[in-house]
């Protein structure tokens, strides 16, 4: 079975920082993680990996350093790495990714699976996998927390997480996935794959190598652009309400009102 595993390096929550002024968040002197949802779907390759065989191959675009989310990967156990870097890929909103992440798909030959985290916790958009899937003009299926392959190797059963409680679905190989982290629980490195890991020379495709069109990446291939962004502020205030507790009900329904709630 031929998985790829598409992974973003993001910045660790636990120590985000925002430029008020500049409107963006701190990146400098901020540890970047494996986005947390692509831990699972990192994992979901593996178990189908040792299960029907076959290779495990990672994408991640981004700057020189998403080599070190690309290498933690391998130390899981993934069997390739590669990683998209290019300044032309600047500024890209989720649609020039799904073309540069498509173009790279295309260039590694017939996928079985195509597997991504629900969402990036970063831009928290959960457009990049489905916009990948009508890239590649693959069937895909959201949100999955529960997969099973049938005897064929071919045909899944897949269980959908929604509003209302969830779907039971059977999708056809190939396809895409986004998964949860209700889903599984992610290993741990071992210590041949760290060192295995730390000797991996990572390629480097860039917009040549993909043979991408110019204006589809980056900044030019982006249909959106953030015009400004804002820290919202909070105040807190305090009123004691005085009177019987009519009174006191009546005075409450009335700042309710001033306030828009009711």
């Amino acid at each position: 079975m031929n998985i790829v595993v598409c992974i973003k390096q993001v910045p660790d929550a636990k120590t985000v920082r925002f430029d008020t002024e500049k409107g963006t968040l701190v990146r400098e002197g901020v540890e970047a993680v494996i986005n947390p949802f692509d831990f699972h779907a990192l994992e979901a390759g593996f178990q189908l990996k040792d299960t029907y065989g076959g290779e495990v191959t990672v994408l991640s675009m981004g700057p020189p350093q998403a080599e070190n989310a690309l290498k933690e990967a391998l130390s899981l156990g993934a069997d390739k790495g590669i990683l998209l870097s290019d300044r032309a890929f600047a500024g890209a909103d989720t649609l020039a990714t799904t073309y540069t992440l498509a173009k790279a798909i295309e260039k590694l030959g017939p996928v079985d699976l195509v597997l991504c985290g629900k969402q990036a916790i970063d831009g928290d958009t959960a457009q990049v996998g489905p916009g990948l899937a009508v890239r590649l003009g693959l069937p895909y299926v959201t949100c999955v927390n529960a997969l099973s392959v049938l005897d064929d190797g071919k045909t899944m059963h897949l269980r959908r997480i929604n509003e209302d409680g969830y779907d039971m679905l059977e999708l056809e190989m190939p396809a895409l996935l986004t998964v949860l982290a209700s889903l599984n629980t992610p290993r741990l490195p071992s210590l041949k794959g760290k060192m295995r890991a730390r000797k991996a020379e990572i390629p480097v495709w860039g917009a040549q190598e993909l043979g991408a069109e110019p204006g589809m990446v980056g900044l030019a291939g982006s249909a959106t652009q953030v015009v400004s962004t804002s820290v919202p502020t909070f105040e807190a205030r305090r009123e004691m309400l005085e009177g019987s507790a009519e009174e006191q009900v009546e005075a409450l329904i009335s700042r309710f009102k001033e306030a828009g709630i009711l």
